[in-house]
């Protein structure tokens, strides 16, 4: 093979033009370093298979091509083109979203604006609802902004507004009355409160994407300010498990790859330290260690720091492992990388995130503008992932329209993570075991078995 690197070019290549997730796809490999291929491949999750099988991937290293389902990789276009594209590979949230009647309230869609999200607030209009969108500038797809606004959607997203006009924005889309919001770091959920607590009062309530939007809300909540039932999406474990997790680590550790190339420089060519070993975290270090690069850990939290040697990571303080070292960001908290470690790495990104994650960028390379890198430098989480996480957040739409409950953070039921896993794994063709045909008995009977048959 001429080029070692040309296994894990492929990959980016096929990630970088799909959107699409390795982890729990199947895929197969042909062509001159077809071992290298397929050990990282497996390295990232992906499912062997040598005969077609729904999604399956194919790479040939010696004819430079990628099949998807049998057929060359189509071009997704533009807009449009993105946004059909991802609907095409969100087979679950559209299964979710037939199941609620949703005629005549006023929805509100507050995330990342990409193909993903477009798709998403066509299901809820689909089933009768009246939806806006409202997008930060830092995290508008102007083309995916322009196409739901062709479609008749009302867009707030202007990526020419700072300050306080990017602030008047956000609250004329709040104040244009809302039943429910769906909501993305709670920003929306938090300005309400801040500037008129009132604008809430009117809400059956809200569902929230993500663990640094659950934080302050639970703090609210402690305080006894939250005024509106909150749904907490983002600790489902179909949600966090594969979000966080999967979709988080390719995006952005494939979106840093892809940068770093950029700028003549290899993943491998230095160490890598993650902040942080919480769902993120484990993506990250995973996706890093798969594509070849000497990954370091660094917690505060003393489990997960344990949990991190046992998954065969070094672990320490950040300032110590942080010279010459790619540093990710994970961690979801403010001034994470400290003064003290930026003047020493080689090079800073941010995974997942909140602003100000990056409190000085001392003499390093700092990707994406210190911001979330995979959505600053690429498409956000892969179509998949975000199918998952949507149909989450369809299925906390209906409890929360069928429960109505008082203000307050609240957990959604198991019933939730199987119905999505279900509908997931039913459209994968995959099978699964009925636990009481394995043992008809033993879900029903407490008793211990090592002292059956013995006197009363």
């Amino acid at each position: 093979m001429t080029d070692p690197r040309a296994p894990e070019r492929i990959v980016r290549r096929f990630a970088r033009a799909s959107n699409l997730m390795i982890a729990g796809r199947p895929f197969a490999v042909r062509g001159e370093g077809s071992a290298a291929l397929h050990a990282l491949l497996a390295g990232l999750g992906g499912i062997p298979s040598s005969e077609p099988a729904p999604g399956r991937v194919e790479f040939d290293l010696d004819a430079d091509r990628v099949l998807l389902d049998g057929r060359l990789l189509p071009e997704r276009g533009d807009a449009a083109g993105r946004i059909a594209f991802a609907r095409e590979h969100m087979p679950v949230a559209s299964a979710l979203a037939g199941r609620l009647d949703l005629t005549g309230l006023r929805i509100g869609v507050a995330m990342v604006l990409e193909p993903k999200t477009a798709v998403l607030s066509l299901l809820l209009r689909e089933r009768g609802a009246e939806v806006s969108v409202y997008a930060h500038p830092d995290e508008t797809d102007v083309g995916v902004a322009n196409a739901l606004r062709a479609e008749g959607f009302a867009v707030t997203a202007d990526t020419s507004l700072s300050g306080t006009a990017e602030r008047a924005a956000a609250l004329s889309f709040l104040r244009a009355g809302l039943d429910v919001l769906l909501d993305d770091g709670a920003h929306l959920i938090r300005l309400a409160h801040e500037d008129d607590p009132a604008l809430v009062d009117g809400w059956i309530g809200a569902c929230e994407e993500t663990t640094s939007g659950l934080t302050p809300l639970r703090r609210m909540q402690d305080a006894g300010i939250l005024r509106c039932a909150v749904m907490a999406v983002n600790d489902a474990r179909t949600k966090t498990m594969f979000d966080n997790r999967y979709g988080t680590g390719q995006s952005c550790v494939f979106a840093i790859a892809d940068l770093l190339e950029e700028r003549g420089i290899a993943l491998t060519d230095q160490p890598a330290l993650v902040l942080g070993y919480g769902p993120v975290g484990k993506g990250v270090a995973v996706h890093l260690r798969a594509l070849g690069a000497d990954v370091r850990v660094a917690e505060t939290d003393p489990v997960r720091a344990l949990e991190a040697r046992h998954d065969g990571f070094a672990t320490g303080r950040a300032v110590e492992l942080a010279g010459g070292a790619l540093v990710v960001s994970a961690t979801g908290v403010p001034a994470t990388v400290t003064p003290e470690i930026a003047v020493v790495a080689r090079v800073v990104a941010v995974a997942g995130g909140v602003p100000g994650e990056v409190s000085d960028a001392g003499d390093a390379l700092v990707l994406g503008g210190g911001g979330a890198v995979n959505i600053t430098a690429a498409e956000g989480n892969p179509i998949e992932i975000m199918d998952l996480s949507f149909a989450v957040q369809l299925a906390a739409l209906d409890d929360l329209l069928a429960r109505r409950p008082g203000p307050g953070v609240h957990a959604l039921g198991p019933e939730v993570d199987d119905l999505v896993a279900r509908t997931a794994l039913a459209v994968r063709e995959a099978a699964l075991d009925d636990p009481r045909a394995l043992d008809p008995a033993g879900l029903d009977d407490w008793r211990s078995p090592r002292f059956a048959g013995g006197d009363a």
